[in-house]
């Protein structure tokens, strides 16, 4: 028995899961298929919900658990799972303010999206998306974990895992993984209990598609999806006897950003739901609304589908609501997704006259004013009016596309995996994320894709390091002496106060897996490694990194402005992102906008400057003619 738990996926959810781990005194080995961890949920731009926070109780919002599962069971429909649903609202206050304590996140502005009662979705103040601002906090101190205990976490990236090895003696039990290096081609395994967190399957566009399989209907829409999101999870438990349930429900989400420079490309931005919950409308090509822009995503997105022959359709921000996403409507016009015009610039570009705009609008204010009921049912209003005479709307082109896969495979509330024959949990199998399947239904609540990684990775950490224990104290890596007598030996270790390594004699392991004997804790409280001791482990320096002295005149790297020749200026550093663009956890879209410009505005929104030297210094090639670029530490 090996002791340490291979976590496969290195978004939120396997990143939840691994710091779990760590917090109870296991040993971790996490493996991505891609060279740079974050997944998809470094794309979620709304935020993550929690009900009866903290921050919630200082903004006297009446909120509580039971509203938020009322409404999580009411968006599941006909297919709501009680036990998952309520293991993922009643802790979603815990996992909100885990985030907040370990992490020392900023999560104190809350909004109400689509189908909530209350308002309960949290973000920060620091100007970044927050799946982007949450998935780095837990990847880079993962990640430092890596460089300064190095006995405890072990990474692999570029390592696609293909196989689950079973038990010869017992079908119902998994041993570890075969995983291939993709830079070398090498097959190779790994021992241990599993957790799997390998994302959904919205942009399965591959041979053996789950796309195509259960919803050939809406495989031909564009996706907000990485490449990476194939469905690799669902294919390597179902086929080692694992249950897909609800594969059918893929969720399309109604506001995809199209780029009227490439409105055809398969790949698209998300406009965040936070842009319709404060107070965002949609209107149709002859100007009109047509849904409650607050509805379930399905809902919305048949109401447009319904309406086709009437696209395209525009989201729009008025001045207030503008002010309000200061931050999102910076970043989407920087890429050329969004653009500020005045009310009646905006009446002459959809072509339905001022007249009809300016009564839309006044229409509109009335119902949000209580003076007559909404057609649509519409019963939020964010940041009112709206006045044709407004200067500061910002609108986009949006379409409805492949977002979320609410399918997967079966889980139970402790996230271990079912077995289709059995009907019982396999041994040493355990999912979260969006692989696990069920755990929202029918339909999804924006704000709890990032909250389902949390808690169900940090359950899946839970679940899989006590089966670990469990295994390693009943005598599995132990000899059949150790095993009689109970051997142990108990180490007090000083770069880990409140902890002891315990040593079980005669354990041994393999020099192609070795690892350090599992930590306790001796109590929870004093768990190692804590991510909340933050001040007694600095971040790991990076490597040594310069910047070339090389020059290049702003002219010169404009030349290099396609996807196969690929240059960027960042803060008056060249970069040739051609060979980076695979890696790129945001997708190949989000660099090659920029091919041969400055994005200096939009890194900025998005990422801190050590990220050049820490993840992407082979790509510095130069420096801006007669500049000297400094990167904050």
């Amino acid at each position: 028995m090996s002791d340490r738990v291979i976590v496969v996926g290195g978004g939120l959810s396997g990143l939840s899961a691994a710091h779990q781990l760590l917090i109870n005194g296991a040993n971790v080995v996490l493996l991505d298929k891609q060279g740079f961890f974050g997944g998809n949920s470094t794309k979620a731009t709304s935020g993550i919900n929690g009900a009866l926070t903290r921050t919630q109780v200082d903004l006297h919002i009446a909120d509580s658990v039971q509203q938020f599962y009322d409404d999580t069971m009411k968006s599941a429909r006909d297919l709501a799972r009680p036990d998952l649903i309520r293991v993922l609202t009643y802790n979603s206050a815990a996992a909100v303010e885990w985030l907040q304590d370990v992490f020392k996140l900023d999560l104190t502005l809350v909004s109400r999206l689509g189908g909530h009662s209350q308002p309960r979705t949290h973000r920060g103040h620091d100007a970044k998306f927050p799946g982007m601002a949450i998935t780095y906090a837990l990847m880079e101190k993962i990640e430092d974990y890596a460089e300064s205990i190095p006995d405890r976490v072990q990474i692999l990236k570029k390592a696609r895992v293909t196989t689950l090895i079973k038990d010869p003696a017992d079908d119902h039990k998994i041993l570890g993984v075969e995983y291939e290096n993709l830079e070398t081609g090498e097959t190779l395994k790994l021992y241990g209990p599993v957790i799997l967190a390998t994302g959904g399957y919205a942009a399965d566009f591959t041979e053996d598609s789950l796309l195509k399989k259960y919803r050939p209907d809406v495989y031909g829409l564009a996706t907000t999806n990485g490449t990476h999101a194939t469905g690799d999870g669902q294919k390597m438990i179902m086929a080692a006897g694992g249950c897909g349930i609800d594969m059918e429900k893929v969720q399309v989400h109604p506001t995809g950003l199209v780029d009227p420079k490439d409105p055809e490309n398969k790949w698209k931005f998300l406009a965040a739901e936070a842009l319709r919950g404060e107070g965002g409308l949609l209107l149709t090509g002859d100007g009109d609304r047509f849904c409650d822009e607050l509805g379930h995503r399905d809902y919305v997105s048949n109401e447009m589908f319904k309406r086709k022959a009437k696209w395209p359709i525009r989201l729009v921000l008025n001045g207030k609501a503008s002010d309000v996403l200061d931050f999102h409507t910076k970043h989407y016009s920087g890429r050329g997704l969004m653009k500020k015009i005045t009310g009646k610039q905006l009446a002459a570009e959809i072509g339905c006259g001022e007249k009809k705009l300016a009564q839309v609008f006044a229409e509109y204010n009335e119902i949000a004013a209580g003076k007559r009921k909404d057609p649509y049912g519409k019963k939020f209003f964010s940041n009112m009016p709206f006045d044709i005479n407004d200067t500061n709307f910002h609108v986009s082109l949006v379409t409805p596309v492949l977002h979320f896969t609410m399918g997967g495979v079966e889980i139970n509330d402790k996230s271990e995996v079912i077995n289709k024959a059995t009907q019982k949990p396999f041994e040493g199998l355990f999912a979260c994320g969006e692989l696990a399947g069920g755990v929202h239904g029918a339909n999804r609540l924006g704000g709890s894709s990032l909250l389902g990684c949390v808690v169900y990775g940090r359950v899946a950490g839970d679940t899989s390091s006590h089966y670990m224990f469990q295994k390693l104290l009943k005598g599995g890596a132990a000899s059949s002496a150790s095993q009689r007598l109970g051997l142990i030996s108990l180490h007090i270790d000083p770069a880990k106060p409140g902890s002891v390594t315990v040593q079980w004699d005669g354990a041994s392991s393999s020099s192609a897996t070795a690892s350090a004997p599992a930590t306790v804790a001796a109590a929870p409280a004093a768990a190692s490694p804590s991510p909340a001791e933050e001040d007694s482990k600095k971040s790991a320096t990076p490597k040594e990194f310069s910047i070339p002295t090389k020059e290049y005149t702003v002219a010169e790297v404009a030349k290099h402005n396609k996807k196969d020749d690929c240059w960027v200026i960042v803060k008056g550093i060249v970069m040739d992102l051609t060979k980076f663009l695979p890696d790129h956890p945001g997708g190949v879209n989000a660099i090659v906008n920029f091919a041969g410009r400055d994005a200096t505005p939009e890194f900025e929104m998005l990422h801190e400057d050590r990220v050049i030297p820490k993840y992407a210094a082979y790509t510095v090639v130069g420096r801006i003619t007669g500049t000297n670029p400094v990167l904050e530490p």
